[in-house]
């Protein structure tokens, strides 16, 4: 284990210990663990990319979390690092160094040892990977090079304290490739990668499936699982299959054994025929609105305002999601380290709203929609079709929202379109949310000096935002990050609606399915009872 834990990660085990779940598994009695069978899952999307480095939607990286290894993983329950390729890590007294010893023996599908220098190759390769490598990038702000001793042991280091790093260590973001993989282009390495997980892909085919076969002879498993070795299913089987009643069907009809973006009035019917719902929150970015603020609507304050005040978050949840959802309270999902509570800002006001928008200008017209000197209140909001609930969601706060004058336009596109629509600027309104069991989500999403794809001005956010990326102090960085959520509330860059719930509909015969501290899935452990 770790010779000195980051007092940041000791704050992230306080609060998930607090505040999170403990991993779901299969719920039935499972009776003794047998090896071989495929498993078929059900995905309602594909990225349109293999590269775990590459890849943020849960749909893809379901998939690719099996491929890869990490350094350290995040226990779910207490949100302690806990080794897997690293044995024992430290940190200087700032946090701006990390030195990791790794186990020996691991070693990549292609034949090549998991040393100090292939982790190096990693680190330095995201330094130039393109828009799609946001969140390894993030992970790694500030990152100066790795300093190989020996082929176990190295040392990264920053230009600046980054207490936020380890906890990225144990991402699927920062999982390590072979560094042929990542001496490729980013576009080759959306074609094919190779890691060193329990699982190898065997085959792709764009928007149909991701085929992983079990990795032979592995041995280096996540001192979280049941063992280091090999993983006890033969082959996965993951199928794009968009149409959320077609995946229900084929479940229920045993054409596939597990499927994911259950709809709210699947639920009772599939658990009326044995299907184990198993469910955890989503800690990060919930669903929400985020603008371009560099346009005229995006940039208007009381346009943001005013359609915060026009959403019923409460009649959202209740009317599209799974039971187990919560609307959301703050810039941050409740599962997430650092997270307070900010509903005092974000309540149902519609008779407000109006009040907002009459006092900026926008005023009633004739079909009800307001108008500002002759341009209608009609804002385009773009959403991706890479889970069933998106439409419903939408669909449901434009009604909403046009009670208050606010005509909601809906551009629908694929997942696989979602960063580089966000890059060019091509928005007024985004709908997303983005997963990671750490704070410093709030810096790689609205600090000015990253990807500022919100295009906001700069301001006192900056400053809070880079504090508390460099606070070794838990207290301090927890106030710190209160102060964000704050200003992002209250500021509306950001209006969140619904906290993410990963729901999964699984066959009673399939076992060993677990969520990660992510909330994605891990499926070393996994088995079906063989016929």
């Amino acid at each position: 284990m770790s010779r000195r834990l980051v007092p940041s990660l000791v704050l992230a085990a306080v609060l998930l210990g607090a505040c999170g779940s403990a991993p779901a598994a299969s719920t039935t009695d499972p009776g003794v663990p047998q090896p071989g069978g495929t498993l078929r899952f059900a995905v309602s999307s594909d990225q349109g990319c293999v590269d775990p480095q590459q890849v943020a939607s849960n749909d893809t990286i379901f998939s690719l979390r099996q491929v890869v290894d990490s350094l350290t993983d995040q226990d779910p329950a207490t949100g302690e690092l806990r080794p897997w390729l690293a044995t024992s890590w430290e940190s200087n007294a700032d946090a701006s160094a990390y030195t990791f010893t790794l186990r020996d023996g691991a070693a990549f599908s292609d034949g090549t040892p998991l040393d100090a220098a292939a982790v190096k190759a990693n680190f330095d390769a995201v330094q130039n990977i393109g828009a799609r490598g946001a969140l390894p990038k993030g992970y790694l702000a500030g990152y100066t090079g790795t300093t190989v001793e020996n082929p176990t042991r190295f040392t990264v280091a920053f230009d600046r304290p980054n207490v936020q790093f380890l906890q990225g260590t144990s991402t699927h973001s920062l999982g390590i490739l072979s560094p042929a993989t990542v001496a490729k282009s980013d576009d080759e390495r959306c074609a094919s990668v190779v890691g060193s997980g329990p699982f190898v892909i065997e085959s792709y085919t764009r928007d149909e499936s991701i085929v992983l076969a079990k990795r032979a002879g592995y041995a280096w498993g996540s001192s979280l699982w049941q063992s280091p070795g090999e993983a006890r299913l033969d082959r996965v089987e993951f199928r794009v299959v968009p149409e959320s009643g077609v995946r229900v069907g084929s479940l229920q009809s045993d054409e596939v054994d597990a499927i994911g973006n259950i709809a709210q009035q699947d639920e009772a019917l599939l658990a009326a025929s044995g299907v184990q719902l198993l469910g955890r929150a989503n800690p990060g970015i919930p669903f929400g609105i985020t603008f371009n603020q560099a346009t005229p609507l995006g940039g208007d304050p009381a346009v943001r305002e005013a359609l915060s005040l026009a959403i019923d978050r409460a009649e959202v949840v209740a009317t599209v999601y799974s039971s187990q959802t919560k609307p959301a309270t703050s810039a941050l999902a409740s599962t997430t380290p650092g997270y307070v509570d900010r509903s005092a800002l974000l309540g149902f006001d519609p008779v407000r709203a109006g009040s907002v928008l009459d006092a900026a200008g926008w005023l009633p017209g004739p079909d009800g929609v307001r108008a500002k000197n002759g341009a209608p209140l009609s804002v385009e909001l773009t959403w991706y079709s890479n889970s069933p609930a998106n439409r419903a969601t939408v669909e449901l706060i434009q009604q909403q929202v046009r009670k208050v004058g606010i005509d909601l336009q809906l551009r629908e596109k694929p997942i696989s379109e979602s960063t580089p629509t966000q890059q060019s600027g091509d928005f007024v309104a985004n709908w997303a949310n983005l997963t990671r069991a750490d704070p410093d989500i709030l810096r790689s999403q609205y600090s000015t000096a990253g990807n500022n794809y919100n295009r906001l001005a700069p301001g006192p956010l900056d400053a809070l935002l880079a504090e508390q990326a460099a606070q070794p102090d838990p207290a301090a960085r927890a106030a710190t990050v209160a102060q964000a959520q704050e200003l992002l509330v209250q500021g509306h860059h950001t209006i969140p609606v619904v906290e993410l719930t990963t729901v999964l509909g699984v066959a009673a015969d399939v076992h060993g399915v677990l969520f990660d501290a992510s909330s994605r899935i891990q499926l070393h452990d996994a088995w079906k009872v063989q016929p």
